[in-house]
Formats: C-alpha cells, structure tokens, sequence
C-alpha cells in the first residue's frame, strides 16, 4: 500500500473512531470509556500545544503544566465564587496565561538547552508551591469544582457535551496548527530548530517568532486545564507538577515529534496502556497480575525505550518519514 495513502488512513480511522466512540459507549451503557477518552483527548490537545515549540521549534519545555494548572483553576475558583459561564472562564484563563507566557517566555527564550528547560521547570515550580499556599481552594489537597461550565447554549454537565467539545476543540487546534505550518511563520520556526544563528543573521526577529509559538504553545495548554478541570470536576496543585509536563514530553516523543497527529496518538497510547496494565485481570501465574497492577510503570517505561530504539520517529511519526523517503526516491 502507498506509505502516503496510509498515513492519511491512519489519520482518518483514529480521528473517526473518536468521533463516533460515545455513540457506541452510550449504546452499550458504559460511560467509562467517553471519560477516559475526554481525558485522552485533553492530554492530547495540551501535546499537540508542546508540540509546537518542541516538535516544530526544537525548544524542551519542562514547564507547560503550568499552563494546564492555570487553564484548571481558571475553573475552579470561579467556579467557587459562583461565577460558571464558560466564557467568563476561558476569558480569565486566558487574561493570565497570555500574561504569564509572554512574562516566561521573554525570560526563557533568551536562553538555550539546559538552561531554557530549566528556567522552564523552576517556574512552573514556583507556580505549583504558589497553588499549594492557596488554602481557601483547597491547598495541597486540592478541591472538588462544584459545576462544570455552562456557555448558555450549551452546558459541559453533560459528558457526551463536553466530549464533543474537547473533540471540536482537538479538531481545530488540528486544522490551525497545519495551516500555521504551512505558513511563513512555520517555515521560519522550523528552519530556527535547525540552524536559529542563520535565521537571525538573515534578518528574522527570532525572539518574536519564538515568543509568538510560545504563547500560543502555553495558550493551547490553558485550554486543556480548562477541560481537564471540567472532566474531573477537580483542581489540584498536582496538575502543574514537573513529571506532567514530563509526560507531555514523552507522549511527544512516542507519537512523533513535529508530526501533526503524532502528539494525539502518542496520549492516546500512553494513557491506555496505563489504564490497561494499572487494571489488567488476565489471570497471570505467580501472581503476575498484581505485580503489573502495581508496577506497570517499569513495563511502560521499557515499552517507550523499545520504540524509541526502533522507530525513532514515534508512532506516527515513522509513517511520515517514510513518505518522505518514499518522495525522494520518486524524484
């Protein structure tokens, strides 16, 4: 089969199967699966948004859950205070994450490798003690958010609602992250992950294009929080804590840095072979199932090194490159 019509395949059968998975969880009467998904999803989007100065702009990030913690508590204390419209939310997560992204990101993008991503990481730390000391929201504990968000027309309180509006969202961060690749700003943040002291050289102003993908990067974050903090319907200092922000890196790299979908199906593995090996009941000798239960974290970790080892492009991201090979052949 043509690696070209396959990608596409590939791309096509995922993105339907999520659409059409509440229907089928509704019509056997498990709404396990349409929470686990909206959360897949949600981790998905907040990927795709790391993706965009890691995959296209070659920046590590250890930082981007803070932007999910932002997004979550953006609900929840208003939320607390009684204020529920969802436009007020997304309003007010937004107001602070552009503040806050464009404060860390003049300060991060001054800087390179290991600085950059631990100037990254010890603000996002800074975040998660500061939400820690948030006593009247729950503190280190964290707090239940008493009603999901309402936008008038419609209201998330409603699980299928609210997957289908992570699922729109997912789709048309999908379609605005191509078309900003397929762009002047795209190839520019893609040649700057090669070679940024050429780019400057010719005249770009690199800080603004790299502040630009940043902010929107962090913004794409906020509004993961935003649902996560919806699906759950709770906040905790947790969501802005380093090893998430690990996590997003690693679904990255699983999936296929700098591919479009390759962010998507990287959560979409991570998160399900979680779920599957922390609950798997195969009936094991030895006791082999409750030691998986309990350790499944060793077993994902060897999974994630042997396809890193051999597809070194991610999941998605190997049906890309091979295109790309097959093109050069071609010609």
């Amino acid at each position: 089969m043509d690696k070209i019509n396959l990608r596409f395949i590939v791309g096509a059968a995922f993105l339907l199967s999520l659409a059409v998975l509440p229907l089928l969880a509704t019509a056997a009467g498990d709404s396990f699966y349409i929470t686990l998904f909206s959360r897949i999803m949600i981790y998905g989007l907040a990927t795709l948004g790391l993706n965009l100065i890691l995959g296209y702009g070659g920046l590590v990030s250890l930082g981007h859950a803070l932007y999910i913690g932002i997004g979550a508590y953006a609900v929840g204390i208003l939320s607390a205070h009684g204020i529920t419209s969802g436009w007020l939310q997304l309003l007010a997560a937004f107001m602070v994450g552009t503040v806050v992204a464009m404060l860390v990101g003049v300060v991060c993008l001054r800087t390179r490798g290991m600085a950059f991503i631990m100037i990254t990481l010890a603000f996002a730390q800074m975040a998660y003690y500061i939400a820690i000391g948030l006593r009247n929201y729950g503190g280190e504990d964290g707090m239940a958010v008493p009603m999901r968000s309402d936008f008038g027309l419609f209201s998330l309180s409603n699980s299928v609602v609210l997957y289908y509006a992570i699922f729109t969202v997912l789709l048309l961060v999908l379609y605005l992250s191509w078309r900003m690749m397929q762009s002047r700003f795209g190839f520019v943040l893609r040649a700057s992950r090669s070679n940024l002291t050429r780019m400057s050289a010719l005249g770009f102003p690199m800080l603004r294009y790299r502040l630009t993908a940043y902010v929107l990067s962090a913004l794409v974050c906020v509004v993961a929080g935003f649902f996560l903090a919806n699906v759950a319907r709770y906040i905790a200092p947790s969501y802005m804590a380093w090893h998430v922000s690990a996590e997003l890196i690693v679904m990255a790299v699983l999936g296929g840095m700098g591919s479009l979908l390759g962010p998507v199906i990287g959560a979409t593995a991570l998160l399900t072979l979680e779920e599957f090996l922390g609950s798997m009941a195969l009936g094991l000798p030895w006791g082999l199932d409750s030691f998986i239960n309990t350790h499944f974290m060793i077993i994902i970790g060897v999974v994630v090194v042997l396809i890193a080892l051999s597809l070194q492009q991610g999941l998605y991201g190997y049906l890309t490159a091979r295109e790309q090979r097959l093109g050069h052949v071609k010609s």
